[in-house]
C-alpha cells in the first residue's frame, strides 16, 4: 500500500512538468561583473578630465574573485571609466600630475531557496525499517507546488585622487554600492523563470520571452552607456599631420603689370 502511494506521488509530480538547468558557475560570474559594472559606472571621474592621471593599483591587486572576476577585471574596469570621463591616464607616476588610488570593499555572492510544498525526505523509508520484513521505501522526492532561488551580487568599491608632488587631497568619488541580481521561479515543475539584473528581460528556461523589463532608473541608464560601444575620438585624428610647404616668396607679374604688394615692399627695400 506504501508503495503505491510513493509511486502515485511520483507519477502526479512528474505529469506537472520537470526540468532542470546547471549554469551556477556562469551565473555567479556574471552577477559579480554585474555588480562591479554597476558600481565602478556610478563613479564620476570628469572633475580630472583633461588632467594627466596615474591609476595606483596596489590596494587591488590581491583580489581573484570568481572566474575572470577578478583585481585585473577591476582595475580594468575602473581605467575605462577614466578614459571614458576624459582622464589622461600615464605610465608611470612621475608622468602624471594627480595620483588616483582605488580599494574593493565588498564582492560577494549570497542566495537563498524558498520551496513551497513537500520537500525531499525518507520519512517513509525510517518509518518502514520499524517494522520487520517490510521492503525499503525508496526516499520521498521534493514535490513543489512552487520554487524560488535568489542570488544576490554586491560590490562597494571607492577611489580617491591627490596631487602627485604635494600629496594634497584632490577628489574622492565617495562609496559606490551596487547590487545584483538573479532570481528563478518555478511553478507545478515549470522553470525556471530567470529574472534580474544579469538578464535582459524575463526568460524561461534560457529562451527569452516577450516582458521586457523597464530601462528607466537613473542607475541602468550609467551601466548601459559604461557598457556601449562609443567611440570618442576617430582614430584618424591621431595620425600624423601632413608636412607643410613654405610659401614661396611672391614676385612681380611682368606679364600682366600686376605687381603684389610683397613685391612692392622689396623693391622698395633694396
Amino acid at each position: 500500500m506504501i508503495s503505491r502511494i510513493v509511486v502515485l506521488i511520483l507519477l502526479a509530480s512528474v505529469s506537472l512538468g520537470c526540468g532542470s538547468t546547471s549554469s551556477r558557475t556562469a551565473t555567479e560570474q556574471l552577477l559579480e561583473s554585474d555588480a562591479v559594472d554597476a558600481a565602478i559606472a556610478q563613479i564620476d571621474f570628469r572633475p580630472l578630465a583633461n588632467q594627466k592621471i596615474y591609476f595606483n593599483k596596489e590596494y587591488i591587486k590581491d583580489y581573484k574573485g570568481v572566474g575572470f572576476v577578478n583585481s585585473d577585471y577591476i582595475v580594468s574596469s575602473l581605467r575605462q571609466q577614466m578614459v571614458t570621463c576624459g582622464c589622461l591616464l600615464q605610465d608611470t607616476k612621475e608622468d602624471a600630475d594627480f595620483i588616483i588610488e582605488g580599494r574593493v570593499g565588498a564582492l560577494g555572492t549570497d542566495s537563498h531557496e524558498i520551496v513551497y510544498g513537500l520537500p525531499a525526505n525518507n520519512v517513509l523509508n525510517a518509518a518502514t525499517s520499524l517494522a520487520p520484513n517490510v521492503p525499503t521505501v525508496p526516499t520521498i522526492p521534493e514535490i513543489a507546488l512552487s520554487k524560488k532561488k535568489d542570488e544576490l551580487s554586491a560590490a562597494k568599491i571607492a577611489v580617491f585622487a591627490y596631487h602627485q608632488e604635494t600629496k594634497r587631497r584632490v577628489w574622492q568619488s565617495g562609496i559606490s554600492l551596487a547590487r545584483s541580481t538573479a532570481k528563478d521561479t518555478w511553478f507545478f515543475g515549470a522553470g525556471p523563470f530567470q529574472s534580474g539584473t544579469v538578464y535582459d528581460g524575463i526568460k524561461f528556461a534560457g529562451s527569452e520571452l516577450e516582458l521586457k523589463q523597464s530601462q528607466e532608473d537613473p542607475a541602468q541608464v550609467k551601466l548601459s552607456n559604461f557598457r556601449q560601444s562609443s567611440v570618442f575620438t576617430p582614430a584618424s585624428a591621431f595620425a600624423e599631420p601632413p608636412a607643410v610647404v613654405a610659401e614661396q616668396p611672391a614676385t612681380a607679374n611682368a606679364a600682366d603689370g600686376v605687381v603684389p604688394a610683397s613685391a612692392e615692399v622689396q623693391s622698395v627695400s633694396e
